[in-house]
């Protein structure tokens, strides 16, 4: 059960979210602010006084007044009219996210809705009726307003919702509920639409994977570290003191507690070799700088999660009802561009990993690892495939949140771009999933076939969970299954699991 209590929200809270269905409850306490807040809208509304998109219209309409007797169909008009959204729905995982979003955005007590909308909300969230939204069309301006307009279009009993493994008629999942329709009042609409929740749900996906991503890929940079033949002495914690970045520190103190009591460590260190290339020295200089990032981009999307994104805000007696434009999505979009950048370069760094791989050992393994070069390819491909997903990556890096394309008759003349940011980040994160999958697949493989030597106790536990998933296999064969395997492994955090159950990873 989340309660909604007026606390202060962490990503951890919303993990549960994009697994199953959740329950939610609102505290009593803050249905009495929110039926403050729409008793004052209320207030001013009697009065005659004009207030933005309650009784006046939308953007560079807004000069015009609307009359008392349309003010809820004026709401129901933006909804259906901001309904223009295209492209694959949204998962349903995501669509949680954005309903929980908005319910704590409400919970504040600064958008005039009534607390019936509240309720129909919970009563969404609670029996899992997920409205069909569409993943294009918002520019991250006035709020994510397409999308916000397909999931209020369900709460009015229109469109269509994933309800019981099914998309049906939103109307039909209502009728199996015993839920009526919500008829919206003054501002209900404009407070369902404006804000940042489809932005910040896109986010919040990608800060929730991307945490497990960090530690995994750290844990297979030292698999990769002891199949490579690699030195461990250089990710010794106290030389990494000497920089005073956290994330480096991290990432090298669990490499050293990864690799320790390793054979296949101490079988070569006399070997002579002075350096490694960077691509293994310099892990925790690169996993290090992605980490920091994470850290500075999660403090940001959680100040999000916590603020009120509406427009217009009604404050108090005293200070009335006011614009301004907490809607406006640059601080989640400049946060998602970091976030791909971050994961961009765990992607960048695992490929070259892997192309070292490629050389083999010197009498121990083939280049390629194939069991007969020439005849076999071995891991050949393997390589080009997480080449050509580095490389898209590098491509979809690009920040979103700097560009800009006016809309509105120029009334948004400057927007935020903040979903196609945060989508982004989730395609790059896909990509880095498999890449992190395909270099742990040749470095089990390596570990195999650097046998009789035996690897540190943690990694031998982590190559059996491997091959618990993916057989040892000399000679040419399909890879493509493999690599699935392995980047379901990845995703699922089990390597974490497996890791953690001998030594603690930071």
């Amino acid at each position: 059960m989340i309660r909604i209590e007026g606390q202060t929200y962490t990503i951890a809270d919303f993990a549960p979210l994009f697994t199953g269905p959740q329950k939610v409850q609102v505290s009593s306490a803050i249905r009495k602010r929110v039926e403050q807040s729409h008793n004052l809208l209320r207030k001013h509304l009697d009065a005659g006084e004009a207030i933005y998109g309650v009784n006046t219209g939308f953007g560079a309409l807004s000069e015009h007044r609307i009359e008392e007797s349309d003010l809820k169909q004026l709401q129901l008009n933006l909804i259906r009219s901001h309904c223009a959204g295209t492209g694959r729905p949204l998962d349903m995982g995501l669509t949680r996210a954005i309903l929980l979003l908005k319910l704590i955005n409400f919970s504040h007590g600064y958008s005039g809705v009534r607390w019936r909308l509240v309720r129909h909300l919970c009563d969404f969230f609670n029996h899992d009726i997920l409205p069909v939204i569409p993943s294009q069309g918002s520019v991250g301006a006035s709020g994510d307003l397409v999308p916000l307009s397909h999931m209020s279009l369900a709460l009015i009993g229109e469109g269509e919702v994933h309800f019981n493994d099914r998309v049906i008629p939103t109307i039909v999942a209502l009728r199996e509920r015993g839920i009526e329709p919500f008829e919206l009042g003054p501002k209900e609409g404009l407070g369902l639409v404006n804000g940042t929740q489809v932005s910040t749900a896109f986010a919040l996906l990608g800060l929730h994977k991307m945490e497990k991503l960090l530690k995994t890929a750290d844990i297979i940079g030292a698999i990769t570290v002891e199949a490579t033949l690699s030195s461990r002495n250089v990710f010794n914690p106290k030389i990494h003191r000497l920089k005073r970045h956290p994330g480096q520190q991290k990432c090298a103190g669990n490499i050293w507690r990864i690799l320790r009591g390793s054979k296949i460590v101490s079988s070569h260190r006399e070997c002579g070799t002075v350096q490694d290339p960077y691509s293994v020295r310099c892990i925790p200089h690169i996993h290090g700088a992605s980490r920091e990032l994470f850290a500075s981009m999660k403090r940001i999307i959680e100040n999000e999660i916590n603020s009120v994104s509406d427009n217009p805000l009604v404050l108090s007696d005293r200070d009335g009802i006011v614009n301004s434009g907490h809607f406006h999505g640059e601080v989640v979009g400049q946060a998602a561009d970091s976030l791909a950048i971050a994961a961009v370069e765990l992607g960048g760094i695992s490929e070259r990993r892997i192309f070292r791989m490629m050389e083999g050992v010197e009498g121990k393994v083939p280049k390629f690892l194939a069991h007969n070069p020439g005849l076999e390819s071995g891991f050949m491909m393997a390589q080009v495939t997480a080449a050509a997903l580095a490389s898209e990556n590098k491509t979809l890096a690009f920040p979103a949140s700097v560009d800009s394309i006016p809309t509105e008759g120029n009334q948004e003349d400057f927007v935020a771009m903040s979903a196609w940011a945060g989508r982004k980040l989730l395609c790059i994160l896909e990509n880095v999933t498999h890449i992190l999958g395909i270099e742990i697949l040749v470095a089990v493989h390596m570990l195999d076939l650097l046998k009789p030597l035996k690897p540190a106790p943690v990694t031998a536990l982590v190559r059996a969970l491997v091959r618990r998933h993916i057989k040892f296999v000399r000679g040419d064969r399909v890879l493509s299954h493999d690599i699935e395997k392995a980047a379901e492994l990845v995703a699922s955090g089990k390597l974490i699991a497996r890791v953690e159950s001998k030594i603690r990873l930071e």
